[in-house]
C-alpha cells in the first residue's frame, strides 16, 4: 500500500504541476499561436500584394520572385517576434545564440553561399535573361531559368545543363540573345550566272518560314574558291530553331540550284606532267 501511495502522490503533483503551468504559460501560448496563424496569413496576403505590385513594375521573374519571399520573410518574422515577447522571452540572448549559431553555419556552407550572392550578382546586374541563348564555361543552351544558387539551361538535345552561379560570375560570357544568325556556304560555278544564283538564294531563304524578316539576311560573294565562287548564306533565326534551320535550307538551296540549272562544282585538280 505504501508503494501505491507514493504513486498515487506523484500522479497528483504532476496532474497539479501540468494545471499549474497550464493556468501560467496556456493564455500566453494561445495567444503566441493566434499571433502566429495571423503572421502566416498577414505574410500570404503580403508576398500577393508585393507580386502583383512587382508584376506591374516588369522586373525579371528571379527578382519578383526573390523580392516576394524577402516580403514574406520580413512579416513572418515581425510576428514571430511579437510571439517570443508575449511569452516572455528574452531576445538579447535569443539573438546573440543566433548569431554565433549563424557564424558557424556560414563558414560550413560556403559554397552555398558563394552562390546565393552569384545569384543576386546576375539578377541584379542581368548579364543575360530567361529565354536568350548563352555560352559559357564550356556549355551553351538557352537560359530556362535563374534561381539563387543555379542557372539552367536547356541545350540542343533537349537535355538540361544546371550550372552553380559561382562558376558563372567573373567567366567570360558570350550572350548571343534570342536570335541567332545561321552561316552557310554555296559553291556555284565560275560559269554561273550570279545575280540569278543570288536572286534564287534570296527567294530560297525568304521563303523558310523559320528566318526573320528582320534582321535582313546576308547573301553575297564572299571568296573565289579553287573551284567555285563562294556565296555566304546568313539569315537569322529564332535561339530555338538554329539547330533545325541549317538542313533545311541547304535541302532547299540544293533543289533549287538543280531547278535553275546552276552547277555546284566538285574540288578539282589539274596535274600536269613535265619531261618524260
Amino acid at each position: 500500500m505504501t508503494t501505491l501511495s507514493r504513486d498515487l502522490d506523484s500522479i497528483e503533483q504532476a496532474k497539479a504541476t501540468l494545471v499549474d503551468l497550464a493556468i501560467r504559460f496556456g493564455p500566453k501560448l494561445l495567444v503566441a499561436g493566434l499571433i502566429m496563424i495571423a503572421g502566416v496569413v498577414v505574410a500570404r496576403w503580403t508576398a500577393r500584394a508585393t507580386a502583383r505590385a512587382l508584376h506591374r513594375l516588369e522586373l525579371e521573374p528571379p527578382v519578383r520572385v526573390l523580392l516576394t519571399r524577402l516580403a514574406r520573410i520580413v512579416v513572418i518574422s515581425m510576428f514571430t517576434i511579437v510571439a517570443l515577447q508575449n511569452l516572455g522571452v528574452e531576445l538579447l540572448p535569443l539573438i546573440a545564440g543566433l548569431g554565433v549559431a549563424g557564424a558557424g553555419i556560414a563558414l560550413a556552407m560556403q559554397g552555398v553561399l558563394s552562390n546565393v550572392v552569384a545569384g543576386l550578382t546576375i539578377i541584379f546586374t542581368k548579364p543575360y535573361r530567361v529565354g536568350e541563348y548563352i555560352a559559357i564555361v564550356g556549355v551553351e543552351g538557352q537560359v530556362e531559368g535563374i534561381s539563387m544558387f543555379s542557372t539552367t539551361l536547356t541545350h540542343a538535345d533537349q537535355s538540361r545543363v544546371v550550372i552553380p552561379n559561382r562558376k558563372i560570375v567573373g567567366e567570360i560570357l558570350h550572350n548571343y540573345g534570342r536570335i541567332r544568325q545561321v552561316d552557310l556556304l554555296v559553291g556555284v560555278g565560275y560559269e554561273s550566272d550570279l545575280p540569278k544564283v543570288l536572286a534564287a538564294i534570296q527567294d530560297v531563304v525568304r521563303s523558310n518560314t523559320r528566318v526573320l524578316a528582320e534582321p535582313s539576311p546576308a547573301i553575297g560573294v564572299v571568296a573565289l574558291a579553287d573551284s567555285a565562287v563562294q556565296v555566304a548564306v546568313r539569315p537569322w533565326v529564332a535561339a530555338g530553331d538554329y539547330g533545325a534551320i541549317g538542313g533545311e535550307l541547304n535541302v532547299a538551296l540544293l533543289e533549287r540550284m538543280r531547278l535553275e540549272g546552276v552547277s555546284i562544282p566538285y574540288p578539282q585538280r589539274e596535274v600536269r606532267l613535265i619531261g618524260n
